[in-house]
């Protein structure tokens, strides 16, 4: 079983050297995954870099290894965003995680007319934190060289902005365009995914006008939960990324 940690304050690393991993990050590799001595394991640091190497330390406060490997893992282009309304029952969270295994570059929370679930007062900071806890630990689960960047919470007119600048898909099951008909034109992609209720007649209307364009994944409707990362799926096809 591969052995990946993250150490976001890792800055560079030359094979040779001694890279260390500390705090809870350490904790849980001695303390829980029993690493020790002699084990090859790879610490990365969300941003593209990724080091591999022995273990020659392990403590709970810090474990050592010494680099044998560096690679500088470039950031990818285009990217693909996905904006998930806040849906009840954990489904926006299930959805950020699979997204994020699948290789999603960006997530953005968004607070739809439909949404039961509301990010209100304190909730606002609660609900970034949950989310960026999340892409966290499916980041290490997947062992991504990066850390998707978790947006703060959007309006619909926010969204509708983004349109302008990234080519806008919102999932619609109605829509006559196929998304798996889509092929790449160079330009950042954000997916759009409505809550349980859907996507209403007017968050559509201001999203189109803002330049975003619906399409459907089949004929089939797919839960909040699962619609997201499926798209993610077709588009990782689409551009080469599988």
């Amino acid at each position: 079983m591969a052995h990946f940690y993250l150490a976001e304050t890792l800055e560079a690393a030359q094979t040779g050297s001694e890279v260390s991993l500390v705090g809870s990050e350490a904790r849980h590799a001695v303390s829980v995954s029993r690493i020790r001595v002699g084990e090859r394991l790879t610490i990365g640091n969300g941003s593209g870099l990724m080091v591999t190497g022995t273990v020659v330390s392990a403590e709970p406060h810090e474990l050592r290894i010494s680099a044998e490997e560096v690679l500088h893992v470039p950031a990818a282009n285009p990217a693909i965003w996905l904006a998930q309304a806040l849906a009840k029952g954990d489904r926006d969270e299930y959805a950020v995680q699979a997204a994020t295994e699948l290789g999603v570059d960006g997530v953005i929370p968004w607070a739809a007319q439909r949404s039961i679930v509301k990010w209100e007062g304190n909730k606002v900071r609660k609900g970034h934190e949950r989310w960026s806890a999340i892409v966290r630990e499916a980041t290490k689960q997947s062992i991504r060289p990066w850390i998707p960047e978790v947006a703060d919470l959007a309006s619909t007119r926010v969204l509708a902005a983004l349109a302008g600048d990234t080519r806008m898909l919102v999932l619609d099951p109605t829509a006559e365009v196929a998304l798996s008909s889509l092929r790449p034109d160079g330009r950042d992609i954000v997916v759009v995914v409505g809550p349980e209720g859907g996507v209403s007649p007017v968050e559509r209307e201001i999203l189109r006008a803002g330049g975003a364009n619906p399409v459907r994944l089949g004929d089939t409707v797919l839960r909040t939960s699962t619609a997201g990362p499926a798209a993610i799926a077709v588009l990782n096809a689409a551009m080469g990324r599988w």
